[in-house]
């Protein structure tokens, strides 16, 4: 493969990641939920004929530039070709919903207002919860069937039945993507914000694939959120402490790796590779989010990332138990449960720590037996081998195999 084939089939996943999910809410914009296929299908033949014609021409100057122009100019034929014959569609585009004119552009403004009414359009009430999330991940995030089967660790074809559904419901609201009132906000913003959450998680600890960080997921996720910062509408405590979190994370992403991708433990890393003006941003949004006197789930977590980023002190992980025995009360999941553990064991030891863990029997997850490995890895290291083996096996994240594999092999010395 030339240099350059390899440099534009790097490039166009990354900018299908970032700009297909605008392109789609622009042009939803334009035609209507009712035409969301063809808004996708349009993206679509953009991305398909930057790959035919990079190959060739090479990447140019500007490359998202570049997309929109060839997206903005297949609008146009569409239009003309549904003007010229009588077709279903022509007949649809008739109706209050889409409204032809010549101020289509895809600015920064049309870009930014698109997507904000677009993660609320898609949040649509008359879904489950699971089902909105599932179709705001796959349309505004760019999610793929099984990178949502992961989020969920549910089966591709519950996702694929609930996606279907999804976009029936979505097809058949009369939700305009242009304006966003108070009720819609207050009805929709819990899962918008669960959305988001979910694709930073998905980027900060990818369950699919060979990479255990995406920072693209990460970027994404930290752009939306500041969206709803930045508009008065959605500039809430909760947008706040979410995107306070998610600084406080992104700040420590560089220190997550080494140089050959591989797993750096948050005891082990270079403070110096931590990113002080991310620290500061995630210190300015917390700031924001305790304006008022509402506690969610993410103000706690946001306060444990506070935590973490601070220097070690005498007390430092006792405050991060207390949040976390705050968090589990809020809203118990199995991740915070472990992680609750492991604070525990900061706090009390490790022997007082193995019987809160045994308490919380998750055998089939890699995190919970790899916990246990580390609580015991001072006492019997042949068992805590036993079980990062185990945690070996029910890991789908080769990244987190290597590391894995990693603890064994320290133990292995140790015992020799």
């Amino acid at each position: 493969m030339s240099e350059q084939g390899a440099s534009y089939r790097e490039l166009l996943p990354h900018l299908f990641r970032l700009e297909y999910s605008k392109m789609t809410a622009v042009l939803c914009r334009h035609f209507g939920l009712k035409h969301i296929e063809t808004a996708e299908d349009i993206a679509s033949e953009t991305f398909l004929k930057a790959t035919e014609v990079w190959a060739v021409s090479g990447i140019p100057e500007n490359p998202a530039g570049w997309l929109y122009t060839v997206a903005k100019n297949k609008t146009k034929d569409y239009l003309r070709r549904i003007s010229l014959f009588e077709t279903q569609i022509k007949g649809a585009i008739k109706t209050t919903d889409y409204e032809p004119g010549p101020a289509f552009e895809f600015n920064r403004q049309t870009i930014t207002d698109s997507q904000l009414a677009m993660i609320f359009a898609v949040c649509n009430p008359a879904n489950s919860k699971e089902a909105q999330i599932c179709l705001a991940l796959q349309i505004l995030c760019g999610f793929s069937v099984e990178e949502i089967a992961d989020a969920f660790l549910t089966k591709k074809e519950t996702i694929k039945k609930r996606l279907l559904r999804a976009r029936a419901t979505l097809r058949e609201d009369n939700f305009q993507i242009r304006a966003l009132d108070e009720g819609i906000i207050q009805s929709r913003m819990e899962v918008v914000l669960r959305t988001l959450y979910l694709l930073f998680n998905e980027g900060y600890f990818s369950q699919s694939g060979d990479q255990l960080i995406r920072k693209d997921l990460c970027s994404e996720a930290m752009r939306l959120a500041l969206i709803l910062t930045e508009s008065p509408l959605t500039n809430t405590t909760e947008a706040n402490a979410l995107l306070s979190l998610m600084c406080f994370q992104s700040s420590r992403l560089d220190a997550r790796e080494d140089d050959s991708g591989e797993t750096i433990l948050f005891e082990h890393q270079d403070r110096s590779r931590w990113s002080t003006e991310l620290i500061e941003k995630g210190n300015y949004y917390l700031v924001n989010a305790c304006t008022g006197n509402e506690l969610s789930k993410y103000h706690l977590e946001a306060g444990i990332a506070y935590w973490h980023t601070t220097p070690t002190g005498d007390n430092k992980w006792e405050h991060i138990l207390q949040l976390y025995n705050q968090l589990i009360l809020v809203e118990y999941s199995p991740m915070t449960a472990l992680n609750r553990t492991f604070a525990f064991a900061k706090v009390y030891g490790h022997q007082t720590a193995l019987k809160e863990a045994e308490k919380l029997e998750l055998t089939n997850s890699s995190y919970y037996h790899s916990l246990l490995a580390w609580l015991y890895a001072d006492t019997d290291i042949d068992k805590a081998i036993a079980l990062y083996k185990k945690a070996i096996t029910l890991t789908k994240s080769a990244t987190e195999k290597k590391t894995l594999q990693r603890e064994i092999d320290t133990l292995g010395k140790r015992k020799t």
